[in-house]
């Protein structure tokens, strides 16, 4: 066989692998960095059950960053192999096909095809040795891990990454960390929704809470929906005393309980414990956003008059957070803009951050939220009611299903509903196009 041909065939061996190379997973550099500053903030303690899922994550992103990340992941990868070999308190075990896989392709596409082979046969091995349950099936460790993944991406990469999870969760039901993780994705997944989530799902985030007590992350959200209709004052507290015991992470549960705060109007409450957590660890970046986002909320609440004081307060810790996430600072911008509204002396300011986001090369779904938040300005701020309306159609016309989208459409079917604007017609014509 010439070169050439054993190239083809090792690159089709390849193609059918499961690995975050097959996925179809977005490879846009502005979303790759934007994840990987994300994934930084989820935080690598030992007791992290995802642990391994992280660092393969990370492995394929630093890689698909360009040759000079090729290192960073061959390290990440490795990282991973140890990390889910520790977490299953075993040296090899299927929870390693979607790491061998991506082994052998980073391998391959470094020109080591020796090394990209050794791994293929080392995947066709724990295949043979540990296969699926369900014949015509992936292995459960696969569907786990492939669900956790989309969770990090677009809103129908989330809706997928619920299906493989109830696949994995059906074939092996024992594993706790899957089925809490299935429901913290689906929760996220409906987190503008207004309305509550069913009784019957409720009571399997219960359900999994009792089984998976650890969870703080998992914790919050149960009690953020009892929030709606129960007195949780005590427990809210308590939740949050554990919290503060914790390692910081983005899943530790700290925003949930400021959003449980915020939702009863305790603004102080939330700004408070945002401060102490910042005071005990103030070189996590996190932290700092989540008391930039507490004041942003104080400061946008119904009725709210915040002092000039309050105002630089906020912008002051706006403008840190962006200076520590310099490739995810889209909504961070677009957060310090809504601050620069508080005050008739820095709507300049806003108008400069809109304006600045919209020469960026943004991708749709951020293009969406972009035009709708706009919108609002040029209504509320600039009593520009031509230019808003312009702008929550283009926010509307983006076929990406949203809160941004709903809330625009919505918008748009007041003012046709009312009447009274010329340009009702054409409203109504829009509409009906959608």
């Amino acid at each position: 066989m010439s070169a050439a041909q054993s190239e083809t065939t090792l690159e089709a061996k390849l193609k059918k692998l499961q690995c975050h190379f097959t996925w179809d997973l977005d490879d846009n550099k502005s979303i790759l960095l934007d994840l990987r500053e994300m994934l930084q903030d989820i935080g690598t303690d030992e007791g992290n059950c995802w642990l391994g899922h992280i660092y393969n994550l990370q492995g394929y992103i630093h890689f698909q960053l360009g040759t000079n990340e090729a290192n960073e992941a061959r390290s990440f990868f490795s990282m991973a192999t140890e990390a889910l070999n520790r977490t299953r308190d075993a040296d090899r075990g299927p929870w390693l096909l979607v790491n061998y896989g991506n082994l052998a392709w980073l391998h391959y596409r470094q020109g080591e095809e020796a090394e990209s082979q050794a791994y293929l046969s080392k995947v066709a091995a724990l295949k043979e040795e540990f296969p699926s349950p369900s014949q015509d099936e992936l292995h459960p460790e696969i569907y786990a891990e492939k669900a956790w993944t989309l969770l990090k991406f677009s809103r129908e990469h989330k809706v997928l990454a619920g299906e493989y999870f109830q696949k994995a969760i059906g074939m092996q039901p024992n594993m706790v960390e899957w089925q809490t993780s299935h429901l913290i994705g689906f929760a996220s997944l409906h987190k503008h929704d207004k309305n509550e989530l069913g009784a019957d799902l409720i009571k399997r985030m219960q359900n999994a809470k009792e089984q998976d007590p650890e969870n703080l992350y998992l914790a919050a959200v149960c009690l953020k929906q009892r929030a709606r209709g129960e007195d949780v004052k005590d427990e809210v507290s308590e939740l949050a005393t554990r919290i503060l015991g914790n390692p910081v992470s983005s899943y530790s549960g700290i925003k949930m309980i400021l959003r449980i705060y915020i939702s009863d109007d305790s603004f102080d409450k939330a700004i408070a414990l945002a401060e102490e957590a910042l005071l005990n660890h103030p070189d996590k970046r996190y932290l700092k956003r989540c008391l930039a986002l507490c004041y942003k909320w104080k400061i946008n609440s119904r009725g709210s008059c915040p002092t000039r004081q309050m105002i630089d307060k906020a912008i002051s810790l706006h403008k840190q957070v962006i200076s520590l996430y310099p490739h995810s600072n889209f909504v961070k911008r677009l957060d310090l803009a809504s601050v620069y509204t508080k005050s008739p002396h820095d709507l300049g300011e806003a108008e400069d951050i809109y304006r600045e986001l919209f020469e960026r090369d943004l991708q749709p779904a951020d293009k969406q939220v972009l035009y709708n938040m706009y919108a609002k300005f040029l209504y509320f701020k600039r009593q520009d009611r031509n230019g808003s309306l312009d702008y929550n159609m283009k926010a509307a016309e983006i076929p990406i299903e949203s809160f941004y989208r709903q809330n625009s459409i919505k918008a748009l079917e007041k003012i046709r509903d009312r009447g009274n604007n010329y340009r009702c017609r054409e409203i109504e014509k829009f509409l009906d196009r959608l």
